[in-house]
């Protein structure tokens, strides 16, 4: 936006604050984990956050970073699902209190998504021109919410709770996630 004026429920301006909204709960997340591999990672992804949403606010910022996050939270995913048993149903987010938060950062990952989507082909940069970061934005928001979602999965393993399958029927269904 770079200085140009905007009103506060401009779809940008929704973006952003959503964005830095996600960012404040990972900070959250952060402040619960003991384990400094993982602090640090989501420290890393905060910052990312923090140069998603000064480039739609309209600075220059540069990518590189953002374009490799994207190829490590694929390889993270892959070497925690390794220990992971496969599901094919859904599963109610909860667990212990670490992956109960981990899960709601992982459903405003998927609300920013849906936004940043929503931005870049009905909202306001469908006009500006400036979507030349969209094929990296896009993609990254969407890794790390299927991060987050495996990230609580295996932190649910690591402290041996268990994970309760969603049965259309409301029959409670419970597995451990060993």
């Amino acid at each position: 936006m770079q200085g140009k004026r905007v009103l506060k429920c401009d779809d940008l301006v929704n973006l952003y604050g959503s964005i830095d909204e996600l960012n404040s709960y990972l900070g959250l997340v952060v402040s619960m984990t003991s384990i400094v591999e993982m602090r640090d990672f989501l420290e890393e992804i905060q910052k990312d956050l923090l140069t998603v949403g000064s480039y739609i606010a309209g600075a220059k910022v540069d990518f590189t970073r953002i374009t490799r996050r994207i190829k490590e939270l694929e390889a993270r995913i892959d070497s925690m699902e390794k220990d992971l048993s496969p599901i094919h149903r859904f599963i109610l987010p909860g667990g212990v209190k670490l992956a109960a938060y981990i899960h709601v950062a992982r459903s405003i990952a998927r609300r920013v998504e849906r936004k940043a989507v929503f931005v870049w082909n009905m909202g306001s940069y469908k006009d500006t021109g400036k979507d030349n970061q969209r094929d990296t934005i896009i993609p990254y928001l969407n890794r790390l919410s299927d991060f987050l979602f495996v990230l609580a999965r295996f932190i649910n393993k690591q402290e041996h709770a268990v994970e309760t399958i969603w049965e259309a029927s409301g029959e409670k269904k419970t597995v451990p996630t060993e």
